[in-house]
């Protein structure tokens, strides 16, 4: 489930403040490219770790400029989807008949797919605030053979929209002392508020009668 995903994306092991701290900005990217168009990158915690990124340079532990910051995360996010649907339009199908494993389940498949076809161009963009969603969208949207000019448009409203719009909600808040000092509450808390648009969306459209 999306739920026991993030459990484990929350765990001090991938704490975002200990994770920025260790790995630095290069593994900040990383990080996002992995989640944003890798399937072995849906367990990352990219909601809390930009949202991170922000607090942490707006409290001078982070040494970074923030311009910076946002244009690169933003980057990495768009050439991450970029990478998902390549692999999604070059595998096909195929690309999702792996074994189930501790790092892969059917179940994150059937969601995305489920959310790509409810929503269509859409998703793209609602995905990009649901965790796991957003790893398997992209690839889903490659397997589909989507327009790849419409994708890549869609990519980089998207992909701004939530690496840079977390990154720069991190960087206000930082001057709150309870959130600095709760980061890891914080954590749990930005990924609860990411699957807030999907729920909506979910609720706006139960009992609707299908269209002929």
């Amino acid at each position: 489930m999306i739920a026991s995903a993030h459990v484990l994306a929350s765990s001090s092991t991938l704490n975002p403040d200990h994770l920025i701290q260790t790995v630095g900005l290069i593994g900040l990217l990383a990080i996002i490219f992995a989640e944003c168009g890798l399937l072995v990158g849906f367990f990352l915690p990219g909601d809390s770790l930009l949202f991170a990124a922000g607090l942490l340079i707006s409290r001078g532990s982070f040494h970074q400029p923030l311009w910076l910051v946002c244009v690169l995360v933003s980057i990495a996010a768009i050439a991450g989807n970029l990478t998902g649907y390549a692999i999604g339009r070059k595998a096909g199908p195929a690309v999702f008949r792996r074994p189930d494993s501790r790092f892969f389940r059917h179940e994150y498949v059937d969601r995305a797919q489920e959310f790509f076809g409810r929503y269509g161009t859409r998703s793209l963009i609602l995905g990009r605030f649901v965790p796991v969603v957003r790893t398997f969208i992209t690839v889903m949207a490659g397997v589909a053979r989507m327009d790849v000019r419409r994708f890549a448009v869609v990519s980089v409203v998207g992909g701004v929209l939530w690496a840079t719009g977390l990154t720069l909600l991190g960087y206000r808040l930082g001057s709150v002392d309870f959130i600095a000092n709760h980061l890891e509450l914080l954590a749990v808390g930005v990924v609860v508020l990411s699957l807030i648009p999907m729920a909506l969306e979910l609720r706006r459209n139960t009992g609707k009668a299908p269209t002929a």
